[in-house]
């Protein structure tokens, strides 16, 4: 495997802060650490999205890595599902669950319902749907029984 700090790779701006993820090309394909699991995984467009959501939830907003869960499984109607990435709360329930999207998908009723078929098992109160440009922020509002747009990502657990 080689480094690619001193190559230029050409991925897309993200509306999300900037960070330097360790890179490495190898078997003519890119890959990115990824610091949570302590292993390379191939990256992907929804890959780099994901771990720019992780860099921003815990460099910028304190989320503290022990409550992270990345890709876990479940069973929904027969069917294997994985959640993209869930952030756990000090008392061990769901607390944030991050649909993550390829640049070049549109963040839309299908992601919606998606994150929305995952939130049946896992009963978060905050969503982030994001495809890394666009990002749309939910908070179940108990007084209406449903979930209401904010304008931010929730505050750390």
């Amino acid at each position: 495997m080689s480094s690619t700090h001193d190559q230029k790779v050409n991925l897309p701006v993200l509306n999300l802060p900037p960070y330097e993820p360790d890179l490495l090309q190898s078997d003519g394909k890119l890959w990115i650490f990824d610091f949570l699991r302590k292993k390379n995984l191939v990256l992907t467009p929804e890959e780099w999205v994901r771990q720019h959501w992780i860099n921003f939830l815990i460099n910028h907003h304190d989320f503290p890595r022990g409550l992270f869960s990345l890709e876990k499984g479940m069973k929904y109607n027969q069917l294997q599902k994985r959640t993209d990435l869930v952030v756990f709360g000090r008392d061990s329930k769901p607390y944030l669950l991050v649909e993550c999207k390829a640049p070049a998908i549109k963040i839309d009723e299908n992601t919606l319902s998606q994150a929305m078929v995952y939130n049946t098992k896992l009963n978060c109160p905050n969503l982030i749907l994001s495809n890394g440009l666009v990002h749309v922020y939910l908070e179940y509002s108990i007084d209406g029984g449903r979930f209401v747009q904010r304008k931010k990502p929730p505050k750390t657990p």
